[in-house]
């Protein structure tokens, strides 16, 4: 991908997939569903992980599989609204974003033919 992942929508996307599992999910589970659809190493996403962890937006468990301990995400209520704002935000972001790019509009109404003038 050409275009630049920030923490903000790394967060936002983390949170979306840690959402989809109501009693949350394993870390390596989670660099793979972000990985299918941005191009980021597991040592991006880690501290991500730690990071939402810290804003209280994930609460962290460990479970036994195959003897071993795997460390489990969840999202809590603060997360939750983390995740609401991101989605409100990015429904607004990628509108606007597309209205220009695909469509050659932007969000004061011109289109690519209007060059503004009266």
């Amino acid at each position: 991908m050409v275009f630049n992942t920030g923490a903000a929508l790394l967060d936002a996307i983390v949170l979306s997939v840690v959402s989809m599992e109501p009693e949350g999910t394993y870390g390596y589970r989670i660099t793979q569903e972000v990985r299918s659809v941005l191009n980021v190493s597991e040592s991006t996403l880690y501290p991500v992980l730690r990071r939402l962890q810290k804003d209280d937006c994930l609460s962290v468990y460990d479970r036994e599989y195959g003897g071993r301990n795997r460390r489990y995400y969840k999202i809590t209520e603060q997360g939750w609204a983390q995740l609401g704002m991101y989605r409100e935000e990015w429904s607004r972001y990628s509108e606007k974003i597309s209205g220009i790019l695909l469509y050659g509009r932007t969000a004061g109404g011109m289109d690519s033919e209007d060059d503004g003038e009266k």
